[in-house]
């Protein structure tokens, strides 16, 4: 073997030069599939900044201007957030309806979907039939011709009042009094429980059969089974189906509108409709910004103690 030469025979700088000419071809082809996978994903990019950031970062500057609509936007500060403390009076009230509202339709939907997903979480007959027909309400959902549907049945001669007064029970004012609008507006919500239904579902059957064997062989009875069992190991899924739930229930806005429109006594006006009415009633679009960005730091801080709060309690299968 001559000097300077490999036991091939090849010069070191021949291999040097072959080596980084191939090394430029697997970079050159590394950013032609790189420009590639740009290229699939610039539809989403362009809806992304054209339906989501542009319209953030825009209603972040309208929430500090004076601005109707009608007229072009006027620099006023920090103005429309000390209004909304200290002179609206239809703000505190319609904050205080929402959260009422999250505490009455977060729970009763999280339980009845969990209660749908125990009862289809077994080998019986046309299984995936009763799954689909169980998920059609969350198809629908509080869309305005079932919120129409729902008015007609819980107003006072609806079918609800006329089968409980073929019961003999007196009609019940559900959409006409205060104390009951709420709570019927909120059975909407619930009714739609098909998507938190199959997400419960899903981690059900993640549960490993023996150690509901093992707890029957030392004698543990069915609720015993629920809360040492199934429920510890479906706290993922609860954890994420309550994340959800709150923030939808916080940007409710269909049924309140179509089923009572705010009433009685505004006992059903929801901060949506609040933000609503502002923008497109009063044409206040730079305070309806305001109150928008107000709701985004309400879900963000409830979201933010829900993970602190249930991440001790929350367990995750190796």
């Amino acid at each position: 073997m001559g000097h300077g030469k490999s036991r091939s025979g090849i010069h070191p700088r021949h291999l040097s030069f072959r080596f980084g000419k191939a090394q430029m071809k697997k970079t050159r082809i590394g950013s032609h599939r790189i420009s590639e996978g740009y290229l699939y994903i610039l539809p989403w990019i362009i809806g992304f900044i054209v339906f989501g950031a542009y319209p953030l970062l825009a209603s972040l500057y309208y929430s500090v201007t004076d601005f109707s609509m009608f007229n072009q936007p006027r620099f006023v500060g920090v103005r429309n957030y000390i209004y909304m403390f200290t002179q609206d009076r239809e703000f505190l009230p319609s904050l205080l309806v929402t959260f009422k509202y999250v505490l009455l339709s977060v729970p009763m939907k999280i339980i009845s979907a969990l209660f749908f997903a125990m009862l289809l979480n077994r080998n019986i007959r046309f299984i995936n039939l009763f799954t689909t027909i169980y998920y059609l309400p969350s198809i629908l959902g509080a869309s305005v011709s079932i919120s129409i549907l729902w008015r007609f049945m819980f107003s006072l001669s609806g079918l609800v009042n006329t089968l409980l007064t073929r019961l003999g029970v007196d009609p019940i004012p559900f959409l006409e009094h205060p104390r009951y609008a709420l709570f019927t507006i909120s059975l909407l919500v619930v009714w739609s429980f098909g998507s938190s239904m199959v997400i419960f579902l899903a981690g059900l059957k993640q549960i490993p059969k023996e150690l509901y064997e093992a707890a029957r062989v030392d004698g543990a009875s069915g609720i015993r089974e629920f809360f040492g069992i199934t429920l510890p190991l479906i706290t993922p899924s609860l954890f994420f189906n309550l994340i959800m739930q709150l923030i939808n229930s916080f940007q409710s806005f269909t049924g309140a509108s179509v089923i009572t429109r705010g009433g009685p006594m505004r006992s059903t006006y929801l901060y949506m409709m609040k933000l609503y009415d502002e923008a497109f009633a009063n044409f206040k679009m730079g305070y309806a910004s305001a109150l928008s960005w107000f709701l985004f730091i309400i879900i963000l801080g409830v979201t933010l103690l829900v993970f602190r709060k249930t991440d001790r309690f929350t367990y995750y299968q190796e």
